[in-house]
């Protein structure tokens, strides 16, 4: 108790030094810049602390400032940047000398920004790690990034989850993305860390967000230049693993006072291995089953937009996105079946899989917003997706004697399965000023049709028949129309935050086929509507100490493909279904966060889940195996995470430490009862260095390791860790950057688990391409005059994501 009233009494001396600063921007000619952005620096004028937006007078303030040694910078459209002396507070308000803004018409070269941005920033809804300017991040895709970033797990299965919850929903620019399993894996290894300017991980999404995301959301942010005039950039790299890889890609950009036009577009051609060892008992036999396997990927992606100033209060948007891609998959696999009792070889069976694959998928925004100048906004969002895989399977099965020499029988099928969504979505967010506070209101509407047929196809020599027994169409229809509204208030000291999502979900299906020359039908009929609460209260009288509390309710719905019961096979005795009754996940959360002089953050979670998705590993006809989801009765994870960044001159370090404990429980009848738990521990760090004579080169060293944990809420984990090394240097100016980096230095990343279950036990150990020398060049040109980014948001979220299946009010300073 006494710590605690010392603790309290500390607050309260340091709340009463706590002022203001004052001050006003203005150009050359003395006249006020309304709209301009002011940020308060610390006097090394590399960490920003606050920002804020000069009113039509051009003043502007910052409340709440401890004593110390400060600068502020200032930045508008068409001038150059602007950073002020280092100037004292010490116990009265601040009025700094006026801001006066130049021109940046033949001054830009002169300029030199000190505020950069660092590696990773923690804020209290989300953690944004800023890859646009990382080594360790060249020549990497999109997962490998998920991967090395704070607080994410990628499984076996390159499944996601984040501070050991799964559930997360993936988002590309602002809209999910909708595929669902291998199919998500696949398309995040085609975005390139070239394209990538930043990855969100927002954990606290406010109810202007969609209400799924157990885990919260990832935003995967891709580069959209911000510079006046015509400029652009490309870039090219190489990555030697155990196959080499080539990546190239352009970016363009072109604005003017009413058009903003651009582009960009990126090229991947490469072979990725991975090894797998599967060995499983169940009953009184033995499979021990090790396997390779080979994917070659050539993908192309682009990205093209227009924005059209209407005046200073309107715009209008069009942007079209898409990916095309056609990787060949060989998956060869030999399992030795044992006869336990004797332990004697029974049989061997050689599966030598091969998929040859079409991904393309094309995306269409139009967009329109209004920004007046009474803190009244408008956005509208109108969104068409078309998604088209293709896969066509020949997988081949061959039993062997137990000499592993005589073929003794065989098995051939193909199988092909098209399968086609398509989203229609018109979503509307409104804000106005409201009470003293901001008022935010909207509603959305989703329409999604999927189409799957799977056609699986007996092969004997060169014929191939129809196996309508394992052959199926599912047919599914979905529509969610949504409404929330949202406030959130700065009182003395104070920031509240407090909404309510509404969401009604219709959805229609159906499997259809025929089996024993009987046709058969599952349906799927469902209407239920959903109430999603969320609140956030920040303790924000003194800068230096903040408190937040934060509690929200969110659902995750089945992914499209995980209620389709068809069976996709892997060999003769493993294969993957999907589950018809697979029923939505929700889950509570609650949450306490203190942040220490803008660095050191700390956050303590509790989260329990009704019907968690759990990917299991179950048994059929004795003794096959089948992966599947099945809804586990409850979750409940308490985690701890931890950050802080830090930096001196040159050198700056950013380490994150997440812990949790996670308690699965489910009844699915005699012997099979679950009823696990576990402690999980995530440990990441980032080290920059730059050096030499004008600080032109940057080494870079990054580190991860996982504790032992329960994945999925079935296999028990081994641990991961793995550190990364580069090296980066400016030339010509800084226009150009080449890159070198080596992933997994210890060649130390691979993932061992083991899952018991129904009285089968299986043992997995997976390998992949983690090992990697990666070389990168990227030149830029063209104008570079900075311009007034324009933010917003798309309205396909939730749906774009399940083919697989802003803010809290929590963050800190002036907006």
């Amino acid at each position: 108790m006494r710590k605690l009233f010392l603790f309290i009494a500390t607050v309260i001396t340091l709340a009463s030094n706590a002022q203001q600063i004052s001050g006003f921007a203005k150009d050359a000619d003395g006249k006020p810049l309304n709209g301009a952005t002011v940020s308060l620096l610390k006097d090394t004028g590399r960490a920003i602390l606050k920002y804020t937006v000069t009113k039509n007078d051009g003043g502007y303030y910052f409340d709440n400032v401890v004593s110390g040694k400060y600068r502020v910078s200032a930045s508008y459209v068409g001038f150059a940047p602007f950073v002020s002396p280092v100037f004292d507070v010490n116990g009265s308000n601040a009025k700094i000398p006026e801001v006066k803004l130049a021109k940046a018409s033949g001054q830009m070269n002169n300029v030199t920004v000190t505020a950069t941005k660092p590696i990773v920033e923690v804020k209290a809804d989300k953690t944004i790690l800023n890859v646009e300017g990382t080594i360790n991040s060249v020549g990497s895709d999109a997962l490998e990034l998920l991967r090395k970033s704070p607080g994410v797990l990628v499984d076996k299965d390159e499944n996601l989850s984040v501070n050991g919850k799964n559930g997360i929903q993936v988002y590309v620019d602002g809209r999910p993305t909708p595929l669902s399993g291998q199919d998500l894996a696949s398309y995040l290894k085609t975005i390139q860390s070239s394209n990538i300017e930043a990855i969100e991980i927002i954990t606290n999404p406010s109810a202007k967000y969609e209400a799924a995301g157990n885990a919260g959301i990832i935003n995967i942010r891709l580069k959209k230049n911000k510079s006046l005039g015509t400029n652009g950039s490309v870039n090219a790299g190489v990555n030697f693993g155990v196959y080499p890889k080539y990546n190239t890609g352009i970016t363009l950009n072109h604005r003017n006072k009413n058009v903003n036009i651009y582009g960009t577009y990126g090229f991947n051609e490469g072979n990725n291995r991975n090894t797998m060892s599967l060995y499983r008992t169940t009953l009184d036999s033995l499979f021990d089953q090790n396997g390779h396997m080979k994917m070659k990927n050539v993908s192309h992606n682009y990205k093209a937009g227009l924005d059209y100033f209407i005046d200073k209060k309107n715009v209008l948007g069009v942007m079209v996105n898409g990916n095309l891609s056609d990787p060949t998959l060989s998956n060869y696999s030999r399992t030795v079946i044992s006869y336990m009792p004797t332990n004697t070889i029974a049989r061997i069976l050689v599966a030598d899989n091969k998929s040859t694959m079409k991904r393309n998928n094309v995306n269409l925004n139009l967009n329109y917003s209004y920004t007046g100048t009474d803190g009244k906004s408008l956005t509208v969002n109108a969104d068409h997706g078309d998604y088209y895989n293709n896969t066509n399977q020949y997988q081949p099965n061959y039993y062997y004697d137990p000499t592993g020499q005589i073929l003794t029988s065989s098995e051939i099928i193909r199988t092909i399965s098209p399968t086609n969504i398509y989203i229609n979505s018109v979503k509307v967010d409104w804000e106005q000023n409201f009470k003293k506070g901001k008022l935010g209101y909207g509603g959305k509407t989703a329409f999604v049709k999927t189409d799957n047929d799977f056609q699986t196809y007996d092969v004997v020599g060169t014929t191939e028949t129809s196996n309508t027994d394992k052959s199926n169409v599912f047919d599914y229809k979905e529509n969610i129309n949504a409404g929330y509204v949202n406030y959130n208030r700065q009182l003395k000291g104070v920031m509240i935050q407090a909404g309510v999502r509404v969401e009604n979900t219709v959805s229609k299906g159906v499997s259809s086929g025929i089996k024993d020359n009987a046709k058969w039908e599952q349906p799927i009929n469902r209407n239920y509507t959903d109430v999603f609460p969320s609140a956030a209260i920040t303790f924000n009288k003194n800068p230096m100490s903040q408190f937040g509390i934060s509690y929200s309710k969110r659902i995750d719905r089945p992914a499209y493909q995980d209620l389709n019961p068809f069976e996709f096979r892997l060999d003769a005795y493993t294969f993957q279904k999907g589950n018809i009754d697979l029923k939505p996940q929700y889950t509570n959360s609650v949450g306490i966060s203190h942040t220490y002089k803008y660095r050191l953050t700390t956050s303590l979670n509790y989260s329990h889940v009704n019907n968690m998705f759990a990917q299991w590993i179950d048994t059929i006809q004795k003794s096959k195996a089948f992966v599947t989801k099945k809804n586990l009765a409850t979750q409940d994870i308490v985690s701890f995470n931890i950050s802080y960044p830090y930096q001196h001159k040159s050198y700056m370090v950013f380490a994150n430490l997440s812990s949790n404990y996670a308690m699965y429980k489910a009844d699915f009848g005699p012997g099979r009862k679950v009823d696990q738990n576990a402690f999980g521990l995530t440990f990441y760090a980032q080290n920059s260095l730059k050096f030499g004579k004008t600080k032109t080169w940057t080494g870079e060293l990054t580190g991860f390791y996982v504790a032992p944990t329960i994945q999925q809420g079935a296999f028990r984990s081994n641990a991961l860790w793995s550190v990364d090394g580069g090296i980066s240097k400016q030339l010509w100016k800084n226009k150009a950057t080449i890159k070198a980096s080596y992933s997994d230095l210890f060649n130390s990343l691979h993932f061992t688990g083991k899952q018991e279950f129904a009285g089968q036990l299986t043992r997995v150990k997976a390998r992949w391409e983690s090992q990697q020398f990666k070389l990168n060049f990227v030149y830029r040109f063209g104008s570079n005059q900075i311009k007034a980014a324009r933010n917003r948001s798309i309205g396909a979220e939730d749906e774009t994501k399940r083919t697989q299946g802003g803010g809290t009010g929590l963050g800190v300073g002036q907006q």
